[in-house]
């Protein structure tokens, strides 16, 4: 170990903050990144927050609950200064995904808008169940990103939503799915990244997007 980053294939690996704000299993995050020995840390205080290196916001349940759990925790000033200000690596999951944007038709709160979307509902479609809940390809939009790194045709991820991401600037479009429409399966800013599905629950693709997170030098 070297200036708390941990050696990991010839390189160092950066601390991986993982906000708990009371919303959903982050410790499915946790396990996940502990397989691929990746240090990280679950934490729910301001003081950790200016510690992390890279930053992920998970997220489970409704747009509006976890927006007021998470504003309720004091978390958002010293987040937008970690993020926003100091260019902090970000990675949102699934509704942390979605709260990247500015609102979401599920609710009535405010997204942190970090980028330029709003959360729109699924296609109410005869024989289109919603939520759409299982395995999906998905197609890159930016193949030479970092956070792609070896992703193939055969690369799928598993997806429960019933509401997805619809970017203004098709510039913030990472990856696309197919669900009786085709919509942004991850979106990146800069420094900034989200995705519809669970990466956790994804087995060794999960495995590989979460270890090209881990990478990331945006």
């Amino acid at each position: 170990m070297k200036n708390n980053r941990i050696e990991f294939f010839g390189g160092y690996l950066k601390m991986i903050a993982i906000i708990d704000y009371d919303i959903g299993n982050v410790f499915a995050v946790v396990n996940m990144l502990q397989r691929l020995g990746v240090p990280c840390k679950v934490v729910a205080r301001p003081e950790e927050v200016l510690q992390a290196e890279r930053i992920i916001l998970p997220g489970n349940g409704s747009f509006d609950a976890c927006m007021r759990n998470l504003r309720e925790t004091g978390l958002i000033p010293v987040l937008e200064q970690q993020v926003v200000q100091c260019g902090v690596p970000l990675l949102g999951i699934c509704v942390g995904a979605q709260m990247l944007g500015h609102s979401s038709a599920e609710g009535s709160e405010c997204g942190l808008g970090w980028i330029d979307m709003q959360v729109e509902r699924l296609p109410n479609l005869p024989d289109l169940r919603i939520p759409h809940m299982g395995w999906n390809h998905v197609r890159p939009t930016q193949p030479d990103h970092p956070l792609l790194q070896g992703m193939t045709a055969e690369t799928r991820f598993y997806f429960v939503h019933s509401y997805c991401m619809v970017p203004q600037e098709s510039a913030d479009v990472l990856l696309e799915a197919e669900y009786g429409m085709r919509f942004a399966a991850g979106v990146v800013r800069g420094n900034i990244a989200g995705v519809q599905f669970h990466p956790e629950k994804s087995h060794r693709f999960g495995k590989n997007l979460l270890t090209s997170f881990s990478r990331w030098e945006p």
